[in-house]
């Protein structure tokens, strides 16, 4: 099974009228102000999964500051999962700093969705008071045992729209504070697997952490599949294509040519999702 565990999603209401939630959200301007920014649907993604041979796909929306915007995009995805449960995995997200963060998240979850995520920062840094402020959605998770995504940047090399300022040194305290949540850190966690390699501390802070792949052929050689396997372990990366910025192909051709077992590629692709969420 091949499971696609970063895809994005946005209904008509914000599909269709862009300048809107441009004008009213900052963080939403820096990545879709741009109308070559794709936003597209849950119809196209399953069209696309097709067309890649891609099972199940995890879908989320982005993390609105304003509650009735986060609230009607998840509930897009909550309509959407209910719809297609055979193709369709759905996280709920909202801005990290919203006081409503944990009652949204307590609500989704108690709808049908499968994690919160993913969660970013794009005008800001991931704070001691931002990770004081998640501490109620982490719980909720927790206990209902369910992955958290978060949204992680390397902190180096070229500048991008949604390039945030945040630290390894932050995305580490996170993962840190919260060791008894599983957590998946996006983009190859902005480098964070590479300190698996320190001889103290490191690996066990990251035993209940996974990454995913989102963005990798715009960031990485492909090397790194081979190289984040042998440092963390095959079974903690997930494929996430970050659709619809990039096609599932562009992947998995890259994995071929990584130096990657194939036996390690099915888990990259879908066993280590499949386990992760607790599909059969």
């Amino acid at each position: 099974m091949i499971i696609d565990f970063h895809t994005h999603v946005f209904p008509p209401f914000f599909r269709n009228d862009r300048s809107a939630a441009v004008s009213r959200d900052p963080a939403f301007k820096i990545l879709y102000a741009s109308p070559q920014a794709k936003l597209t649907g849950v119809q196209a993604l399953l069209r696309h999964m097709d067309q890649a041979g891609v099972h199940r796909s995890v879908i989320f929306g982005f993390p609105w500051e304003d509650p009735e915007d986060f609230r009607r995009h998840n509930d897009y995805i909550t309509e959407a999962v209910h719809r297609y449960p055979d193709r369709l995995i759905g996280f709920c997200t909202f801005a990290p700093v919203s006081r409503s963060g944990p009652r949204e998240a307590e609500r989704c979850l108690t709808q049908g969705l499968s994690g919160v995520g993913e969660l970013a920062l794009y005008h800001g840094d991931l704070s001691g008071e931002v990770i004081e402020n998640l501490q109620e959605v982490m719980e909720v998770c927790r206990m209902a045992q369910v992955p958290v995504l978060l949204h992680v940047n390397e902190p180096v090399g070229h500048d991008y729209p949604g390039k945030t300022p945040q630290t390894l040194r932050q995305v580490y305290g996170f993962v840190k504070t919260f060791p008894e949540n599983r957590i998946v850190l996006a983009h190859w966690g902005g480098g964070l697997p590479f300190y698996g390699l320190m001889k103290r501390e490191v690996k066990q802070v990251l035993s209940q952490v996974w990454f995913d792949t989102a963005a990798s052929p715009y960031l990485y050689t492909p090397d790194i599949y081979r190289v984040v396997g042998e440092i963390v372990g095959f079974e903690k990366i997930l494929f996430g294509s970050d659709y619809p910025l990039l096609p599932p192909e562009r992947y998995f051709r890259e994995m071929a040519g990584a130096g990657v077992s194939e036996e390690c590629l099915v888990r990259i692709k879908g066993e280590n999702a499949a386990r992760l969420l607790g599909l059969r």
